[in-house]
């Protein structure tokens, strides 16, 4: 069956894949995931894999990649508009994670010591161009 189908992105977690998938599904492409349960069972796990793996069929995969080309990788405001950046005004701001502080910083490392997923975290937007963060 897999020699049928086409990588045609990789992802860190299985909804984002999933999300990606549905879309492609969506324009009646025909997916398939390979490593997403491996993932969904443990995702300190994705990197040892590679991720989840999105394929599609080899008919189908320019299609594909013009599809998800065209969804936006960076952040929209509540307008649905895409988000300026105070320093430079690009429109290539993302959500990122970071660990800023010792309150970020300890909660970590004591979810790491215990073998459970930190949920504490501490989210800013990055601008892709300057590397400015901001709230």
């Amino acid at each position: 069956m897999e020699e049928n189908f086409k990588l045609v992105r990789r992802f860190q977690y299985s909804s984002e894949a999933q999300i990606f998938s549905g879309k492609l599904e969506s324009e009646g492409i025909e997916i398939y995931l390979r490593d997403n349960n491996i993932v969904d069972s443990n995702p300190f796990w994705s990197n040892a894999v590679g991720g989840v793996k999105l394929f599609v069929k080899s008919e189908d995969f320019e299609k594909a990649n013009m599809i998800l080309s065209d969804i936006s990788q960076f952040s929209f405001d509540e307008n649905n508009k895409l988000l300026k950046c105070p320093n430079c005004g690009a429109e290539e701001v993302k959500m990122v994670t970071s660990i800023k502080d010792l309150k970020t910083l300890l909660a970590f490392v004591f979810l790491l010591l215990f073998i459970l997923m930190p949920f504490y975290s501490w989210y800013r937007y990055k601008c892709n161009k300057c590397k400015f963060e901001f709230n």
